[in-house]
């Protein structure tokens, strides 16, 4: 049995945004503080924690100071400077670890894992300069995605590639930056697990959602995704295989494309995701209070789902909807406190129950 973190114990989060926000709320309610780690002012998790840390990664005075004011730490975001976990690491344990960071700051690295312990994932070319490009686009062939190996999100560093695309424009568009040419996927639905792992290697995985994205953004997931049983089970061992191989700790989303031949995972993310958020009202321990027990060493809860539930998400001006939302009928509103209104910029969420099981 692994030492639980006693009571009054603080959690360091690397990230202020709202799912370092929603961390703090959770481990609240479990009896601990929270100290968030944020270069940038105004980090919406500030709002929530107890202490707030404003300086760059590349502060090792203060990362020092950050981690000394803590039992262990954790993150809302994998693109962390890698000179900054050479401090951290040494001074407070940290969860997820390392290992499962290389693994998915890289495009590249995260494919050849995958396939490494037998998972499919889409066709794919290693691509540095504009000669690889064109070579992986006679190879694989079009339409495709090219995507940066690194620091690519909600459809940020990516292009997509067809016959009248020119290799070298697409290229320059992103600045040259190491690079993954993906083959596009003919795929029924996207699905989502996010499963958890406890030091004591205890597995738990919520349902599988399903999600849509609008502008390489996630808009919606809801639950249960329209799959059949024996491809829920497949979705679930899926991510297991994963979480198990990288002994890891703490929630991990995995994202896959249901095909007419079987799944293919897209992408995972070493942290709360998300596609989870629907967790919130559709069971019992979240999520968020999963990942927070994971690396506090408790026993993982019962994630099992009460309900079904749709997860919208308020991007931009979709905060103007709230006097509506407000008013419908078994929808929870969850804001991020998030003063600037920006084209692109996730501002909240609803979940709304539709029905109980």
């Amino acid at each position: 049995m692994t030492k639980q973190l006693p009571a009054g114990s603080v959690i360091g989060i690397l990230g202020g945004g709202q799912l370092g926000r929603m961390l703090s709320v959770a481990a609240s309610r479990l009896g601990y503080r929270t100290h968030i780690f944020e270069p940038s002012a105004g980090a919406p998790a500030a709002q929530v924690a107890d202490q707030l840390t404003t300086a760059p990664y590349e502060d090792k005075d203060a990362l020092t100071a950050f981690a000394n004011s803590v039992d262990v730490i954790t993150y809302e975001f994998e693109n962390i400077p890698t000179a900054a976990l050479d401090v951290l690491e040494k001074l407070r344990p940290i969860h997820p670890d390392r290992r499962a960071l290389a693994v998915s700051q890289d495009r590249l690295a995260e494919k050849q894992y995958l396939q490494s312990i037998g998972l499919s994932v889409a066709p794919y070319a290693e691509v540095n300069f504009v000669d690889d490009l064109q070579a992986a686009m006679a190879e694989i062939g079009v339409p495709s995605i090219l995507k940066t190996r690194r620091f690519g999100y909600d459809g940020k560093g990516q292009v997509r590639l067809n016959t009248d695309s020119d290799p070298e424009t697409a290229f320059t568009e992103l600045a040259g930056a190491p690079a993954v040419l993906e083959g596009f996927i003919e795929f029924e639905r996207e699905i989502s697990v996010i499963g958890t792992r406890a030091a004591d290697g205890q597995v738990a995985c919520f349902d599988p959602g399903e999600n849509v994205h609008l502008d390489g953004i996630l808009h919606t997931t809801t639950v249960p995704a329209q799959i059949s049983g024996r491809q829920r089970m497949d979705a679930v061992l899926l991510a297991s295989q994963i979480l198990t191989s990288l002994q890891y700790v703490g929630v991990m989303g995995v994202e896959l494309f249901v095909t007419k031949s079987g799944l293919i995972i897209n992408e995972i993310a070493p942290r709360v995701h998300n596609s989870g958020h629907w967790t919130q009202q559709g069971c019992t321990i979240d999520q968020f209070e999963q990942h927070i027990r994971a690396i506090a060493g408790w026993s993982l809860g019962d994630g099992q789902r009460f309900a079904d539930i749709e997860m919208l998400n308020l991007i931009g001006d979709d905060v103007d909807k709230l006097t509506d939302l407000a008013a419908t009928p078994h929808t929870s509103i969850h804001m991020y406190g998030k003063a600037a209104v920006r084209a692109g910029r996730k501002m909240g969420h609803v979940n709304r129950v539709t029905s109980v099981r």
